[in-house]
């Protein structure tokens, strides 16, 4: 399955991962250091869950961390993909107010987790705009760059799924 979307021209994420709101963090499995290349980012036991979109051998997290995996691609979902972004959206804002420092990773921590991240804002009572807003100001300008991504947020989670259903 492929899992990421190629983008010319997308730099790659400047820093491992980046607090969005008060205990959440959104990153990817790799980050690009100014002036350098690319490298692995492996996350040991700096958060008490990680919500992995995305999975790659050797990245973490630490044994005894709590880890999700809901694994998605970067690209048009389907209902059963879309209800996963949801379940794993609402895991995320209640470990949020639950006071559980939660990262939100896919591969470069743009697309699959700014889906994700911006929903729980959603889910926490921030407006679409607003999360949007915060994901691209706190993670990267090149967050949520994927327009069907966008689509999905703009139109609500439940409704995409019913209307991607409707494509089957």
């Amino acid at each position: 399955m492929r899992t990421r979307r190629k983008e010319r021209g997308t730099p790659g994420p400047s820093a491992p991962w980046n607090e969005i709101a008060p205990g959440l963090w959104m990153g990817g499995h790799y980050v690009t250091p100014p002036g350098g290349e690319l490298e692995p980012v492996i996350v040991r036991r700096e958060f008490d869950l990680v919500v992995s979109l995305l999975t790659l051998p050797g990245h973490g997290p630490a044994p005894g961390v709590e880890h999700v995996v809901r694994e998605v691609p970067d690209a048009p979902l389907s209902p059963g993909q879309l209800a996963a972004v949801q379940e794993a959206a609402r895991l995320t804002a209640e470990a949020v107010r639950r006071g559980r420092r939660t990262l939100v990773r896919c591969h470069s921590g743009y697309n699959r987790s700014g889906l994700v991240v911006a929903q729980a804002l959603v889910d926490l009572g921030r407006d679409t705009g607003e999360a949007v807003r915060l994901v691209r100001e706190r993670r990267s300008p090149w967050a949520l760059n994927n327009p069907v991504f966008m689509d999905y947020l703009n139109t609500g989670l439940d409704v995409a799924i019913l209307l991607t259903g409707l494509n089957g």
